[in-house]
């Protein structure tokens, strides 16, 4: 509600509840109240909902990706993901795809699936086919992807803001079907990764234990990686690259709560979508009538944070 309230235009709580209440009910929207209309629905509630939803995207597929490898560091955008994503919309941009319905979201997911595929590639190819050498596959990658992305903004110089937006994140352009569109990758994902939060629990026991229960481990963790990165480019190609919710939302849940998956999504979830919320609500308001993009909010809270891990050697494992 608060969200809804303020921004550079302050609208009175009153007039956002009335107007709530009369386009879920059909009834028309009071005189008093009616100037309020395109900024509160058209513009605010929807902003409002694609951050909770991208939050609780990012934070859950975080918590699934430091539960496949066992380590709290592992997140969507340390391990490349989230760039491969966004070096999809940006080349869909550049090619005239936006034109086109799912026009930036194939080409996310696309190049979100090609990254994750190159990562795990590069890590099992050599001899040793540890975490550290997944995680420093998806750092270099990262470094890559982020290199390509800045030459095509030079190359391409009519695209430079939009491909900006990409890489900067913003809930700014937020509409109604990007909502509609996120809703539904997100309840299907989340889906999914509660489907096999047990087999996950089984699997922090260690592999042979895991497969001595009867768990198809290769299955679990391919079925994991495939539908969290399908959450992770459909997050990008609504709102941009958005870092470390992933990271650090997850490890302060299993903190609280302990390592039980199915605990650690419903509350990464929740956590997530209101700290999104909230770096958005800062974002567009700290420094208003200007924007500040959310990945720079994300960012403040969350490197630190993963300094702090370094530091304190708890990136070993999850047990």
């Amino acid at each position: 509600m608060a969200a809804a309230c303020i921004g550079v235009i302050n609208v009175p709580w009153e007039a956002v509840w009335t107007i709530l209440g009369a386009k879920i009910s059909g009834q028309p929207i009071p005189t008093e109240f009616a100037t309020f209309e395109i900024a509160i629905w058209n513009l605010r509630i929807p902003r409002i909902l694609l951050s909770l939803l991208a939050g609780a995207s990012l934070a859950i597929c975080g918590a699934s990706f430091q539960a496949i490898f066992r380590n709290p560091i592992c997140d969507p955008y340390i391990l490349g993901i989230s760039s491969g994503a966004s070096l999809g919309a940006a080349i869909a941009i550049i090619l005239g795809l936006n034109i086109f319905a799912f026009g930036i979201t194939g080409m996310a997911l696309l190049t979100a699936l090609l990254t994750l595929i190159l990562i795990l590639g590069i890590a099992y190819t050599g001899k040793r086919k540890t975490v550290e050498t997944i995680l420093l596959a998806g750092i270099t990658l990262n470094f890559l992807i982020s290199a390509v992305i800045t030459m095509l903004m030079v190359l391409n110089q009519e695209s430079l803001e939009e491909i900006i937006f990409w890489t900067m994140g913003s809930f700014a352009s937020a509409t109604w079907i990007e909502v509609l569109g996120l809703t539904f990758v997100f309840l299907i994902g989340g889906f999914i990764l509660f489907l096999n939060a047990k087999n996950l629990n089984i699997m922090q026991l260690g592999t042979e234990t895991a497969q001595t229960s009867g768990v198809n481990t290769q299955l679990t963790t391919w079925v994991i990686l495939i539908a969290s990165s399908i959450m992770i480019a459909a997050t990008v190609a609504c709102c941009g690259v958005i870092g470390f919710i992933g990271l650090i939302i997850p490890h302060i849940t299993r903190l609280l709560f302990g390592n039980n998956n199915r605990t650690v999504f419903a509350f990464s979830i929740v956590f997530g979508a209101f700290f999104c919320l909230a770096a958005d609500t800062i974002a567009r308001t700290i420094a208003a009538p200007s924007e500040l993009p959310v990945g720079s909010i994300t960012a403040i809270a969350g490197a630190p944070y993963f300094i702090f891990l370094l530091l304190t050697n708890r990136s070993k494992s999850i047990h």
